[in-house]
């Protein structure tokens, strides 16, 4: 039996058709322009689907299900998306759409909880009960799953571990609260620090190498600054793996996983990212005697949201 994944992005819909043991075996894509609304690109979907299977040459009896992973959530109650922010969704009745074209069970997962589902069957987390993946792009979405299974919490908004709120008063997020977690562990907050640092130290590499054009700052930029030395880099980013820290404990300390995995922009920093958190993080775990969970990079790249979505029928 087969499963489809689709990995739906603000830019690309990538879909694939995944065997029994996460194996991505046809692929097939097309770009999402989400400006023509929802329905065109939920139809598009469909179409992608019906092209994995004839392109395979089988039957669409061979196909057991199919999981979309989309920066969003599904509502259980309806089985509508309610929105997804960057595709200006709003109550979206993406199964009953789909199963116009195609009778299938449909399955939706929110993409980071679908990318760690994958790493659990596929990827780092393989063989693992219990995992969190925790993504470090533009903001810091989160995938938990226990058991082998995805867990979202009783009302299918669970694992937004990115708005865990780690710094009291702190900086307002775009959800409205203050001191969410992603203002201070993510991409986005590492090229803030940056643009502050070098406004400030004309002198720092930072500066020079975006030869003083502040927006041209990005996280890259700084974290090589930093692997290169320098002491203003080497400041923001020992700043930002203490946040990062806090965060990571707070996991810990809930829900005791076997493995954490790094995924996003922010972990292409590589063991240079891993012995930072390794040199704070045991300093900040509750029971210092005992082990606490593995910190490890993803390893699935593109591939992950494709095949924890497919994973979400199986």
């Amino acid at each position: 039996m087969y499963y489809i994944g689709i990995d739906l992005g603000g830019m690309s819909i990538k879909a694939g058709l995944v065997d029994e043991e996460g194996i991505i075996v046809r692929k097939a894509t097309c770009p999402t322009l989400v400006e023509r609304g929802a329905r065109p690109i939920v139809d598009d979907m469909a179409r992608l689907c019906l092209e994995l299977i004839k392109d395979e040459g089988i039957g669409e009896d061979e196909v057991k299900a199919i999981g979309i992973g989309l920066p969003g959530i599904e509502d259980p109650v309806t089985g509508h998306v309610p929105f997804c922010t960057n595709l200006y969704w709003h109550e979206v009745p993406v199964r009953e759409w789909m199963n116009e074209t195609i009778n299938k069970p449909i399955f939706i997962g929110n993409d980071a909880t679908v990318a760690g589902l994958a790493e659990s069957v596929a990827g780092v987390s393989k063989g693992k009960s219990s995992s969190v993946f925790v993504t470090l792009g533009t903001g810091v979405g989160g995938g938990i799953v226990l058991g082998g299974k995805v867990y979202s919490g009783f009302h299918g908004v669970g694992s937004e571990i990115g708005h865990m709120i780690t710094v009291s008063g702190g900086d307002e997020c775009t959800c409205g609260n203050r001191g969410c977690w992603e203002r201070y562990a993510s991409a986005g907050a590492i090229i803030r620090r940056g643009r502050e640092a070098a406004q400030e130290h004309p002198e720092s590499k930072i500066y020079k190498d975006v030869n003083g054009n502040l927006d041209d700052i990005t996280a890259k930029i700084v974290i090589d600054a930093a692997k290169a030395g320098d002491e203003t880099a080497v400041k923001v980013f020992d700043t930002y793996v203490f946040h990062l820290c806090e965060g990571l404990v707070s996991i810990i300390n809930l829900i005791d996983p076997e493995v954490i995995v790094l995924g996003g922009g922010v972990s292409h920093a590589g063991q240079f990212l891993l012995d930072a958190i390794n040199r704070t993080l045991p300093k900040m775990v509750f029971y210092k005697t005992m082990p606490y969970a593995r910190i490890a990079l993803a390893t699935l790249g593109n591939d992950a949201g494709i095949i924890g979505a497919a994973m979400l029928g199986k």
